[in-house]
């Protein structure tokens, strides 16, 4: 594993590993170690994870650490409104990849409701992320190829109200083209105002999306930047 950070505006502490399995474990400690931080200075922590098939290794290598997960929320960074016994609910990986073994004691917080849209059941899912303890301990977020992350896709639908640093609301509804089903999403604010904010790449394309969206250019294109143009280095695992 090498770590090297990137110079000018936009900060990033990159941590490259050879395979998955190593920056699994990397990335499962550095987790738990800031849930056990904050578990000792507040009797509940908040791990919010992105979904997809990035971090399945994650996942498992997570559910193994030896740490309190019975005062740990874990939620999502943001979801598909689609029922959990869909194959793209990003709730369904939790429950099966991340509940067990000792993390099957976190109380998991899912970003959907049995309504048929996300209109009809967001004030649900606000009440019940609206009811937890924050801020986050951690953020883990995604990337992808063309710069989104959580849900905020370049140019969306609802784009500009999850990116909104005033918005007084810790979910939206976002809609894009490449989205395909309509998005529930973490907003900017609940995400940045995490205690730890990683990011997990893996691939030499999601790098280049990464290098570009460091270079100047607006946010609503490539949204990882509003990350990236943040007062702190974005903490970035990634393998090629």
């Amino acid at each position: 594993m090498s770590e090297s950070r990137s110079k000018g505006p936009t900060p990033v502490a990159l941590r490259t590993f050879e395979t998955s399995e190593a920056l699994a474990s990397a990335l499962a400690r550095r987790v738990a170690a800031a849930l056990a931080e904050r578990l000792q200075t507040a009797p509940r922590a908040i791990l919010a994870v992105s979904g997809g098939s990035t971090p399945l290794q994650f996942f498992e290598a997570l559910s193994a650490q030896p740490i309190d997960w019975g005062a740990v929320d874990i939620t999502l960074v943001d979801e598909r409104w689609v029922g959990e016994l869909s194959g793209r609910s990003n709730a369904r990986l939790v429950r099966n990849c991340l509940l067990r073994g000792g993390a099957a004691a976190a109380r998991f917080i899912p970003l959907t409701s049995p309504s048929p849209s996300p209109e009809g059941g967001i004030e649900e899912v606000a009440a019940r992320i609206d009811a937890l303890s924050f801020p986050l301990a951690v953020a883990v977020l995604g990337m992808g190829e063309d710069g989104h992350t959580a849900s905020f896709f370049p140019n969306g639908d609802g784009l500009a109200e999850a990116l909104n640093p005033s918005t007084k609301r810790k979910v939206a509804i976002v809609r894009a083209p490449g989205a395909v089903e309509p998005r529930v999403t973490l907003n900017f604010p609940t995400l940045r105002n995490a205690g730890l904010i990683l990011l997990h790449i893996e691939g030499e394309a999601k790098l280049r999306a990464l290098r570009a969206a460091e270079q100047p250019g607006p946010v609503e294109d490539m949204p990882i930047r509003a990350f990236l143009r943040g007062d702190r280095p974005l903490e970035t695992f990634w393998r090629a």
